[in-house]
């Protein structure tokens, strides 16, 4: 009955998830030949002020980054899931959606605020030069007002529909990841560290949502705080020329030559594979999830080294991609084969 629940649960937020990338992330309208607004099908739209104001909401959706914004829901409801110690109906029900919820909204207004902050860097960077606030298509300030009514709605939904501790936690995350890690990014290669807190504290925010936090949620939050490492340091190497002419000083633009960059990857790929099992050590999950953890390490840094032997892009984007795969898989695992408290 447990892997039944576990994997509706998290069957219904990977859902969510894909749901709102295929809704959000239809290309932006263009402009055919003869000058007509049309959309990626093709159409040509009659009423101008519609299309401009469909725009206008894609914009603001943008700013959340709603697939980044949808992973860490889900990161939250596995961690709810795995802490809960009654029935998913009724009241715990309502506290799992409103934990959900709530976590939407906040780091939706984190991420919105991330751009308004970073705005001048990301139109330096290929990569990050048609957000909208780097863009122009949105005004800076009101992308601010936006964002801080966001953050302020996630935390009174916090508060008040789950629990305070709940909501202190969510608070220490915001605050890391906005006034801590993004300046850092321009002033010192550690910085990723301290990224790393606010991204792991997701399924740790959940389980206090769930009721009583207790050591063992911590083994979620190591397990995504060290996944993190390698899963940036791909996307530093495929995108260190932009992040260089950007000013940030992230450790493929510090330490250009790979050494370092592809020494620590395997490194944290390695500590990755026992600290995953510990939840089979700690009775979180049983022998399936074992087994599934102990493979899926070994295939994680068999492509870290394969990124560190090629020190290519492709073999940068394909690392990027697998290690989305792992930690997946590995939600998936847990919640199936989760062990009743």
């Amino acid at each position: 009955a447990h892997g039944v629940v576990g994997a509706s649960v998290f069957a219904f937020s990977a859902a969510l998830t894909l749901g709102v990338h295929r809704v959000f992330g239809a290309r932006r309208v263009a402009v055919n030949s003869v000058g007509q607004d049309v959309d990626g099908e093709g159409n040509a739209p009659s009423d101008r002020a519609y299309v401009a104001a469909r725009e206008r909401i894609a914009d603001y959706v943008a700013v959340v980054k709603p697939r980044v914004t949808c992973m860490v829901a889900v990161a939250t409801v596995l961690g709810f899931y795995l802490g809960k110690s009654e029935p998913l109906a009724g009241e715990v029900l309502i506290r799992l959606l409103a934990s959900a919820v709530g976590m939407i909204s906040l780091v939706g207004g984190a991420n919105a605020l991330n751009q308004v902050l970073e705005r001048r860097h990301d139109a330096r960077m290929e990569r990050t030069a048609d957000r909208p606030v780097a863009a122009g298509r949105l005004g800076a300030r009101a992308v601010l007002w936006f964002a801080l009514g966001l953050s302020f709605v996630g935390l009174a939904i916090l508060a008040g529909w789950v629990n305070w501790s709940c909501m202190v936690l969510a608070a220490i995350a915001w605050a890391a990841y906005v006034f801590a890690y993004t300046p850092l990014k321009r002033i010192r290669p550690g910085s990723v560290l301290v990224g790393a807190v606010p991204g792991a504290l997701p399924p740790v925010i959940g389980w206090a949502a769930a009721g009583p936090l207790e050591g063992r949620a911590f083994v979620l939050f190591a397990i995504m705080f060290i996944w993190q490492l390698p899963h940036f340091l791909a996307i530093a190497w495929l995108h260190r020329d932009d992040y260089a002419k950007a000013g940030y000083r992230i450790l493929p633009v510090v330490k250009p030559d790979g050494r370092r960059v592809f020494t620590e990857m395997i490194a944290y790929s390695l500590v990755l594979i026992p600290v995953s099992l510990l939840p089979s050590a700690l009775g979180m999950a049983g022998a399936l999830y074992y087994f599934g953890a102990f493979v899926l390490g070994f295939v994680f840094l068999a492509f870290g080294m394969e990124v560190a032997r090629l020190q290519t892009r492709l073999s940068a984007r394909h690392h990027l991609r697998i290690s989305l795969v792992y930690l997946t898989l590995l939600f998936v695992l847990m919640s199936v084969d989760k062990i009743a408290s």
